[in-house]
C-alpha cells in the first residue's frame, strides 16, 4: 500500500498546474477511500515542481496591476489569485506530507480537504482567465510564497502560525475589497467565484488555529503568547490593517492574537 508521505511528495514533484490539481483531488479521494497508509516516510522537497511559466519575480519586481479598473488591470489580479492558489495546493500537501505521521487521521483529514480545495480554487481562476481570453502564466507571479514553506519547515507550530493563520488570515481581510471592486466593473462570475473562495479561506483559517491551539495546549504553550513569539521570528512581513475583524474571529483568530503586534 502507498503511504500518505509517498503520495504527497508525488503530488509536490508535478510540475504541470493541471496535473497538480489533479493529483491533490487524486490524493483526497486516496486517502478518504483508506487507500493510503498513515505514515509520512520520506523526505517531502525543498522546493516543489513547478512549471516555467509563470515567470517568477522578486516582490519589488513585480509589475503594478492597478486598481483592477481596467479590464486587463482585472484579468491581471485575477492570474495573481490563481497563482497564489496554485502555490496554496503545495502549501497544503506539503503540511499534510511532512507532519501528518505524527497528527491523529483529523488532522490529515482537514488539511486533505484544504489541500482539495485550493486545488478546485485554481481551477475555477484558470477557468476564469481563459473565459477572459488570457491563461494562467500569461503574467509574472510572486516567487515569495514559497518562502513560508522554507521558513518552518522544522516546526509545525510555526508553519500552522504562518501559513493559516498570518497568510490565509490576509486573504480574509483583502478579498472582500477585491469583491466589490469585480462587481462595480460589472464581472459578477468573478465576483462569485471570489466569494466561494472567501468563504473556504474563513474554513481553512478555522482549521489552522483549531490545531495550533491543539497542539499548544497538548505541550502546556500558551496558545496568544506562542502564535506571537512565532509571528515574529518566523515572518518576514508584517501584519498591517485594515483587519478583517468579523471574518477572522469566525475562524478562532480573534484581536488578541495580532492587534498588539500589528505593524
Amino acid at each position: 500500500m502507498q503511504t500518505l508521505g509517498e503520495a504527497a511528495r508525488a503530488v509536490l514533484l508535478t510540475p504541470d498546474p493541471h496535473d497538480k490539481r489533479r493529483a491533490a483531488r487524486a490524493l483526497a479521494r486516496a486517502w478518504r477511500s483508506g487507500a493510503l497508509d498513515h505514515r509520512c516516510d520520506v523526505a517531502m522537497p525543498d522546493q516543489p515542481a513547478w512549471p516555467a511559466k509563470p515567470d517568477l519575480l522578486a516582490p519589488n519586481r513585480m509589475p503594478n496591476r492597478g486598481k483592477g479598473g481596467s479590464e486587463r488591470g482585472r484579468i491581471a489580479l485575477l492570474h495573481a489569485l490563481a497563482h497564489i492558489e496554485f502555490v496554496a495546493i503545495d502549501l497544503a500537501v506539503d503540511l499534510v506530507g511532512r507532519f501528518g505521521g505524527a497528527f491523529p487521521r483529523a488532522f490529515v483529514d482537514d488539511w486533505i480537504g484544504v489541500a482539495a480545495d485550493e486545488a478546485m480554487h485554481f481551477a475555477l481562476l484558470d477557468r476564469r482567465l481563459r473565459q477572459l481570453g488570457s491563461f494562467y502564466g500569461e503574467f509574472p507571479a510572486h516567487a515569495g510564497l514559497w518562502e513560508a514553506a522554507q521558513a518552518t519547515s522544522d516546526d509545525v507550530l510555526a508553519r500552522l502560525a504562518i501559513v493559516p493563520m498570518v497568510l490565509e488570515a490576509r486573504g480574509l481581510d483583502v478579498t472582500p475589497p477585491t469583491i466589490d471592486r469585480f462587481r462595480a466593473a460589472g464581472d459578477d462570475t468573478s465576483a462569485k467565484i471570489l466569494s466561494r473562495i472567501y468563504n473556504d479561506e474563513i474554513r481553512h483559517v478555522t482549521v489552522g488555529t483549531a490545531w495550533f491551539g491543539r497542539k499548544c495546549d497538548e505541550m502546556g504553550f500558551n496558545v496568544v503568547e506562542t502564535w506571537q513569539s512565532l509571528v515574529k521570528s518566523r515572518f518576514r512581513g508584517s501584519l498591517k490593517p485594515p483587519f478583517n475583524d468579523s471574518a477572522r474571529g469566525e475562524a478562532g483568530l480573534t484581536q488578541d492574537f495580532y492587534a498588539v503586534i500589528a505593524w
